[in-house]
């Protein structure tokens, strides 16, 4: 393990690598109603999900690379990559109302604390580590 990248780093960018897994075979799943990719709020079908559920698993691999690496671009894509996951709940939030069913509910909430303390802790660590990426 890199010294320098650390336990932390070194989990959450294998967390990437798994997200952008998902994201890339997103295509392969039978459609339904909670396939397809959340894009800016909206969960994509057909050629949309086809085109942007693998480039932005592409794009998640290539974050996850420039972590592994401690590369000085991991900076400005965990900060584009927190701004978006920002954006693509807020907007999902108001277009899809709150589920009635309970379960659905606590997943929803539980989800949106993941996806936001991951993402935005993640800019926040690479950003107190800056010296450290090259």
């Amino acid at each position: 393990m890199n010294s320098k990248r650390g336990a932390i780093l070194t989990t959450l960018a294998i967390l990437l690598v798994l997200l952008a897994i998902e994201d890339i075979l997103k295509p392969f799943h039978l459609e339904g109603p909670t396939t397809g990719l959340v894009f800016l709020g909206t969960r994509l079908s057909g050629m949309a999900n086809m085109i942007l559920g693998p480039l932005v698993g592409v794009f998640l691999l290539i974050y996850a690379s420039s972590i592994w690496r401690m590369r000085r671009s991991a900076l400005t894509i965990a900060f584009i990559y927190a701004i978006y996951v920002t954006i693509n709940l807020a907007l999902y939030t108001m277009k899809y109302p709150t589920p009635t069913e309970r379960s659905e509910q606590i997943f929803g909430i539980v989800y949106s604390i993941l996806a936001l303390s991951l993402t935005w802790g993640t800019a926040i660590l690479l950003n107190r580590r800056q010296v450290d990426l090259t």
